[in-house]
């Protein structure tokens, strides 16, 4: 149960150009970081392996999974925040899943999605 006044500021802050992503799509987050009194933009590139809290919810995440130096790196992004610049769609991928988590468990070759070659 949210008080109306939460839900009237959530409302407010939600954005609606993220709807085209589905999982199994590799996208690019554009981060603004802040450090001190000085700002960046930090670009984070891998896979959607989750989608959290429904599309319609101003509490909405994504789960994006990428490979680094042979290890895994997941980072969770609230798709409302102000602090995401932008989301860019790098390509689709073909998946049967809404949740992609048995892709932690894969490494090289076996941790590749098929692309959609007809995505645009």
């Amino acid at each position: 149960m949210v008080s109306p006044i939460i839900r009237d500021i959530e409302k407010r802050q939600m954005r609606v150009d993220h709807y085209f992503i589905k999982p199994g799509d590799k996208v690019s987050v554009h981060t603004r970081i802040i450090e001190g009194d000085k700002q960046r933009i930090q670009v984070f590139t891998g896979d959607v392996i989750a989608i959290n809290n429904g599309r319609a919810n101003s509490r909405t995440t994504i789960t994006v999974r990428k490979s680094s130096s042979g290890f895994g790196v997941e980072r969770i992004f609230p798709l409302h925040s102000p602090l995401i610049e932008k989301i860019e769609l790098v390509n689709r991928g073909i998946v049967r899943r809404a949740k992609l988590y048995y892709q932690r468990n894969r490494s090289g070759n076996a941790a590749k999605i098929k692309v959609k070659t007809d995505w645009r």
